[in-house]
């Protein structure tokens, strides 16, 4: 889904393509949240729910105003094969089929428990994640040396002289992995030069 809309608790909201693969969610919206909210769901065990609004930002009343036109508009149409919202197809049927939808039900046949129930499926859809992913499937690293205890010029500890940081051991991260490797690219060419340079001084 190209624009969709994720929620974490209360504080927690990204927006972006959600992408729906054989494990669960990922997509940059998913990895944004992953990343932003990394030590809030690390503390949390990785047990909390998700909540996806795959039409970005339409409400529930939107969408049920929606629904109201399209028993007018779309009479003879069956509501199972006939995708709104820029909903991809799959996905449509997936989230009709779980509000109650008969492949025979028709917009106008549409009543208001199911109308109800797919509004909600659309636009605050829940997953509950019980767990992380193991080592060496995460995109995106958490935690490590302050970035006010190093100096980006050379990567040297403000703390400890001659002692150089670069890469993952930063407590810096990106929303994917590309970022996350030009970052130790950078910083470990910065280290290195700073390091040469002082050999040469010496």
């Amino acid at each position: 889904m190209q624009d969709a809309s994720v929620k974490i608790g209360k504080k927690l909201h990204t927006q972006g393509p959600v992408l729906i693969t054989h494990w669960g969610l990922s997509g940059p919206a998913i990895l944004k949240a992953s990343a932003w909210g990394a030590r809030e769901l690390q503390s949390s065990d990785y047990r909390f729910d998700v909540e996806v609004n795959w039409c970005g930002q339409l409400t529930i009343p939107a969408v049920l105003e929606h629904f109201q036109l399209l028993r007018s508009e779309s009479p003879k149409r069956s509501i199972l094969l006939d995708p709104q919202l820029a909903i991809p197809a799959r996905l449509w049927k997936r989230l009709a089929e779980t509000s109650g939808i008969q492949p025979s039900d028709t917009w106008p046949r549409l009543t208001k428990a199911q109308s109800s129930t797919l509004a909600s499926n659309l636009s605050q859809c829940r997953f509950a994640v019980e767990g992380k992913s193991m080592n060496k499937d995460e995109f995106v690293t958490c935690g490590g040396v302050a970035p006010d205890e190093v100096n980006f010029k050379t990567m040297e500890s403000r703390i400890v002289p001659n002692l150089h940081f670069a890469g993952e051991i930063l407590d810096i991260d990106g929303i994917t992995g590309g970022f996350n490797f030009q970052a130790a690219w950078t910083t470990g060419k910065l280290a290195g030069e700073a390091i040469a340079q002082k050999i040469q001084l010496h």
